[in-house]
């Protein structure tokens, strides 16, 4: 199923799978070694990185017209954390700022709710300005914890509240 992105009809969602491998790769090599960096911790990614988050995630491809591939997404049960999903994303550099990782990321916020979550973790460089805006504007993040130069951010789904110790985010969040 293909579901648009945007009034224009020209990026659209669908879930993605083992087939897409050659569509993921290319996509990886358009993003710099700094967005894949910030992603993923590093600069390269196998087919093996992608068979095992399609393994423990449901993910999905943002598409162009030309059925290339312009983000990835993904969602998935934390383990040992009942009801919290974690979120990826990456967004080709050229098409960031676009809405195309907020859509995206709210799709996977549906997917979690619907397979029973409370919570969304995002596992970020506190340095990543773009991915943590883009979680303040899915509801009112808290950071459970923080390691080193990494922020742990939770969202609460359902608009209870927390059910998880937090501290302060930075002030430039």
């Amino acid at each position: 199923m293909h579901q648009l992105l945007n009034s224009a009809g020209d990026t659209r969602v669908r879930t993605a799978t083992l087939a897409d491998w050659s569509l993921i790769e290319a996509f990886h090599r358009r993003c710099s070694d700094q967005a894949l960096h910030r992603r993923w911790g590093r600069t390269r990614i196998t087919r093996r990185d992608i068979e095992r988050l399609l393994d423990q995630c449901a993910c999905w491809i943002a598409l162009q017209t030309t059925d290339e591939v312009v983000a990835l997404a993904s969602a998935g049960p934390v383990r040992r954390e009942p009801g919290v999903f974690d979120l990826g994303l990456q967004v080709a550099d050229v098409h960031q700022r676009r809405g195309i990782g907020l859509a995206l990321a709210q799709h996977a916020v549906a997917h979690a709710r619907s397979r029973g979550a409370h919570t969304l973790s995002v596992y970020a460089e506190a340095s990543n300005l773009p991915i943590l805006g883009l979680v303040r504007r899915l509801g009112h993040p808290t950071a459970s914890h923080q390691e080193g130069t990494h922020l742990d951010v939770r969202v609460p789904l359902h608009g209870t509240g927390a059910q998880y110790p937090t501290t302060p985010l930075p002030a430039r969040f």
